[in-house]
């Protein structure tokens, strides 16, 4: 039996692997380094501010979908999710194109195995969700409001995917709607020793980071430095994911 908990937290680019516009559609983050990280005077998790180099790499535009979600589980013989069928969770094929939650992070990562993708790695998250905005809080800029995001319970619920406008980098839901799976431990002090080339977090944790908030969070969660983490088998109905893929060298 799975657990459950309830988090109540506070450039386009070269389209590929899916119909362009569409939620299967993966667009290109390129090669870089930034800013990961904010200073605060008070002591946080999200710091220190740090340089990071990444590796180019593909992301998911949008969040996974029911629709997705549900395929892969009909052709794997897969559980569907904790709350599938409940409509104020928008969970079910009666909202096909709603980000799909009541995913463990395991189950996260079996269905990107099954797609010939991963789940992204914290640094890479939020590289792109920075979409190329350099000491910015938010995905569009340093404010954020209910025309960007779908968060505080302001639209009481989950909406569809690509809802609001993109950032940058072309993707959708980079805060808010839900939060979604990295496949990083979570550690508060990792900042302090994470290394400056392609991080992939701690080599243990109890939790995996969670990152972008959601409908059910405040504007504080939604900043692009935010961390969160979850023990990796627990389950919510503000949780989800999407998919990178690794660009050829």
């Amino acid at each position: 039996m799975r657990n459950l908990i309830v988090v109540v937290l506070c450039l386009a680019t070269t389209p590929i692997f899916g119909q362009p516009g569409s939620a299967a559609e993966m667009v290109y983050i390129p090669k870089g380094e930034f800013n990961m990280g904010k200073n605060s005077a008070s002591p946080t998790d999200w710091q220190p501010e740090h340089r990071v180099s990444l590796d180019a790499f593909y992301m998911d535009r949008c969040e996974v979908t029911n629709q997705q979600y549900f395929d892969f589980c009909k052709a794997t013989n897969h559980p569907l999710p904790m709350f599938w069928g409940m409509k104020e969770f928008q969970c079910g094929l009666d909202f096909p194109d709603h980000p799909v939650v009541g995913v463990s992070l395991f189950e996260a990562e079996q269905y990107a195995k099954f797609v010939n993708k991963r789940l992204p790695t914290e640094a890479e998250w939020e590289y792109a969700a920075r979409g190329s905005l350099a000491d910015m809080n938010f995905p569009n800029g340093m404010q954020m409001d209910s025309s960007l995001a779908n968060y505080g319970q302001k639209y009481k619920s989950i909406l569809k995917v690509g809802s609001f406008p993109p950032n940058g980098f072309g993707l959708c839901d980079m805060a808010g709607n839900v939060w979604e799976w990295t496949s990083d431990n979570y550690q508060g002090d990792y900042y302090k020793s994470s290394p400056a080339i392609q991080p992939r977090g701690p080599e243990r944790g109890r939790f995996k980071v969670i990152r972008g908030g959601s409908w059910h969070s405040g504007a504080m969660c939604l900043q692009t430095y935010y961390r969160n983490g979850l023990p990796p088998s627990w389950v919510d109905f503000a949780v989800g994911f999407r998919c990178v893929r690794n660009a050829p060298k």
